[in-house]
Order: C-alpha cells, then structure tokens, then sequence
C-alpha cells in the first residue's frame, strides 16, 4: 500500500493518493479550458480522432478512450479511470472511495477474491491501484500481447463485483490499520492532515482521502454497493492504454469487452466552492516526534479554476524558482548559505478539480525554530514581490523543468497517468502537450504578479509540528496510544 504522499511540499502538492500501488498520484462551476479540436494536425478516422500520437475514441455506452502508441518495448500500460475520488464523498462516509478500491480486488460473479490479481501475475504482469482526492485508477502492465487480459478484467469487475458482507468486514479493518500506520502514528502526515482540514472548510479537499477513523468505523457494505453503483460506470470511466499497441486494435478490443457493460446514471456533483478566507489560520499540532516542523498554504487557482488562463504556469514556475534542485533559491540560500532549515520545499499541482493550495514546508536546523524557518519562507516570498525575477535565472529554471518533462516521457506509466489525470479531473488530455509551450511563455513580470496577489496572509494557513516526548514501556520498546 502507497502512503499518502506526505514528505516534502512539492509531493504533497504533486499527488496525495491512498492505494495500493506497489511501484509507485478539483467544482465544475466555472467554464474548464478545452483546446480547438479542427486544428491542422487532427485527423479524423470514422469515430476516432487522432492528435500526434495520440487517438481518441468514445464507445457507445459512453467510455472514453486514449490511446498512445509507442513502440520502443514491447510492453504496454492499461489504465481504467474514474471520475470519483475522495473529493466527492460527504461527512459520515469519508473513505468509501478508498475502501472500494480495496473491494475491487475482491472477486466478481465468476472470480473469487484476490483471483485478478493472480491472473495478472501468471501473465508476467503487475497490476495496483489508487485513489485520490479527484479519482480511482487501477492499471495492469503486461507484455503486449496480454493486453486483452486485462481488458476481459476490468471490464468485468466493472459490472459483476461481488460485494460479501464478510469481505468488507475483513477489509475495512486493513484500512482502519492502513490509517494508523500512515497517517496516526506518522507526526508529519498528522500535521498535513490536520492543516489540510483547517485550511479548507466548505470544499471536500478538508477530508482525509483515506476518511476518519470514526467514519470508517461506522460504514458498512451497503456504502460500498451504492458508490459502486453511482460512480462505476463506463460513462463516468476513462481508459488509457500506452504502449507497443495499434489503436485501431485496441479500439476493436474495447468494444468487445469495455463495450458489453452497460451505461448508467450518474450523479450530479454539485459545486462545492470553499469561501473567501479572511485572514492567518493557525494551528500546533503535537505528536510524538523527534524534530519539529511547518507547513503553510496559500489558497490559489488551478488550471480548472483560473479565470485568468496564464496563472497556474506562472504558479508553477514560482514554485520551481524557489524549489527546484540545489540550485534552486531554498536550497541555495535557506538550507545550505543561512543553514535555517535542514530541509526546505514547495509545491503546487495545478491539475486538480477544485481550488488547491500552493504549499511551503520546512524542518529547522539543530538550534533553529520553526519560527525562523517561516519568518525565512516569507522573506523568500518578499523577495519575488519586490524584486522581479531576473530572465537569467528564470531560463535556467525553465531549462531544468523542460528536461525534466522530456526524461518524463521515458516512463509509459507515467505518460499515461497524466492524460488520465486530464481527463478525469475534466481537463482537456492535450493540456499535456501545450505544458512546455505555455511555461516557456512565463514572464517574470507574470511570476511577481501571482506572487503578490496569492501569497497574502488573508490566504495563508500555517500548521507547526509540536514534538512531543515518546512514552516509553517497561521494556524498553517504544509505545504509542491510539
């Protein structure tokens, strides 16, 4: 099972999932940015529609299908995903999206339990899953060949899971115990969670992906069987395939498996925009802890939200100025020239369906507080508001994250976890393509604009890490009560 990314801000900000991946990831009311689709390197094939590398299919029971062909192994990447994650839960049934990924392991009408899971491993496979606050996704990397395994899979998980009382009551427990673990007994991701849910009030992004442990203690399988219902549908579903594939092929195996599960009717998400903030949260949370630490958020459009379209880059390029490699500002000046923090970040994920944060962390230096690692972020934050970027150093950062988007697109899996990232969080897939384009086209001028109007402290939420001593046992062991 896969914590929740909870280390650094840039991987907080990059992805918090709950799932089980072994190798290893936000309100529709405003108007999503789409990408014209008559342009003059797309060429429609009957219902397919191909861009570059890529080919687009819509099956008839609504199930939308990427496929990008790239023949340099001989292996591919399936990935099923859909558009339900932690963020569409309400309080008393937080976790439910979590725990049915869980299920979904758990054997169908002609499966039983954990049987999927063995049929990918004789295939010379490996398969997991995840859930985030925006989705579930489960994937299968297989030989290509085997590729029609999975599909036969999923398609039938997606329509004839077997929900048994007995298995929830086992699972749910091994979630209960997946919380306590990552999240409970883990000072640092007990802090974010606790910052997270003060930082925001009325969006569902203030829940826990992996839900509170009083909500988990109450669900039962009729949770289960009614978001399975609700959400697990092809017309609420997106499949992205990678690999050393022919689309036409795929397409036609999609419909012969994918193409049999039926269409059903889908919730209406309502919007759920968080208010205004009207100034400093603060928290102290205390844990037992060896040192302590800080993380601040501020609230900041996302690429789904902005109404302003050039802003997420601009948001995205602050936070590769300061953090970004040990040439970066933090590094450079917090860590290694003030020695204020032994560790420094930020992060930002543009791609989320609702309003995120644009989040800083830190851990002060032997003899420092986590005061003078803040006073030293906010400096930091002054200096971009005052000073403006110069265009040297904001050629050398865009450099560095253009490189780091072309070494990117060495890994299938991770290709195909952005268009489904994409495509589920209602974002048009070809966004992936225009991100260099659109980065390069940041000026500093537009760096110290977000700078000065986001990172104010009528949006700021600060949450610090109170180390508390660990009780320690007649043996010796230490102990930690629940």
């Amino acid at each position: 099972m896969n914590p929740l990314l909870m280390i650094s801000a840039t991987a907080l900000a990059a992805a918090a999932l709950a799932g089980c991946t072994t190798g290893l990831a936000k309100n529709d009311s405003t108007e999503t940015p789409t990408l014209a689709a008559a342009s003059a390197d797309v060429e429609k094939t009957g219902h397919i529609i191909t861009v570059g590398d890529v080919h687009e299919y819509r099956l008839a029971n609504g199930l939308k299908i990427l496929i990008k062909e790239d023949h340099r192994a001989p292996i591919v990447v399936s990935q099923i995903w859909y558009k339900t994650g932690a963020s569409y839960e309400s309080s008393g049934t937080t976790g439910v999206a979590h725990v049915l990924e869980h299920m979904m392991f758990k054997g169908t009408k002609t499966l039983g339990p954990n049987e999927f899971s063995r049929i990918i491993a004789a295939n010379g496979g490996r398969e997991n899953a995840f859930t985030g606050q925006d989705y579930t996704a489960y994937f299968q990397q297989l030989e290509k060949s085997r590729l029609p395994i999975s599909f036969e899979l999923e398609a039938d998980r997606m329509a004839n899971l077997n929900l048994r009382a007995e298995d929830f009551a086992k699972e749910v427990k091994v979630v209960m115990e997946e919380r306590r673990m990552r999240t409970e007994d883990r000072p640092r991701s007990l802090t974010y969670e606790h910052f997270s849910a003060t930082a925001f009030v009325n969006s569902p992004y203030h829940h826990p992906i992996i839900g509170w442990m009083n909500d988990l203690e109450n669900m039962n399988v009729d949770d289960m069987r009614n978001w399975y219902k609700d959400w697990y549908a092809p017309n609420n579903a997106t499949l992205v395939v990678a690999g050393d594939v022919d689309a036409k092929e795929v397409f036609e195996l999609a419909q012969k498996t994918y193409g049999k599960v039926k269409a059903r009717a889908i919730p209406v998400v309502k919007p759920q925009t968080e208010f205004e903030q009207k100034g400093i949260k603060r928290i102290v949370v205390k844990a037992p802890a060896q040192v302590p630490y800080m993380i601040m958020g501020y609230k900041v459009p996302v690429v789904t939200t902005a109404k302003t379209d050039w802003e997420p880059y601009a948001l995205e390029m602050l936070a590769s100025i300061l953090d970004a490699g040990e040439s970066s500002r933090f590094a450079k000046e917090l860590v290694r020239g003030q020695q204020i923090a032994t560790s420094v970040g930020a992060g930002y994920n543009m791609y989320s369906r609702l309003g995120s944060l644009f989040i800083f962390d830190g851990t002060p230096a032997k003899g420092k507080t986590v005061e003078e690692v803040e006073n030293a972020i906010h400096a930091q934050i002054t200096k971009i508001k005052t000073e403006r970027v110069s265009q040297a150093e904001l050629d050398r950062i865009k450099a560095q994250v253009v490189a780091s988007k072309v070494y990117e697109k060495d890994s299938l899996f991770y290709q195909a976890m952005q268009m489904g990232t994409l495509a589920t969080v209602g974002l048009d897939w070809q966004l992936m393509d225009q991100f260099v384009e659109r980065l390069r086209a940041v000026t500093p001028e537009q760096v110290q604009a977000v700078a000065k109007k986001y990172l104010i402290d009528d949006y700021l939420t600060v949450a610090v890490l109170d180390p508390q001593s660990t009780p320690v046992a007649a043996n010796g062991d230490h102990s930690h009560a629940h």
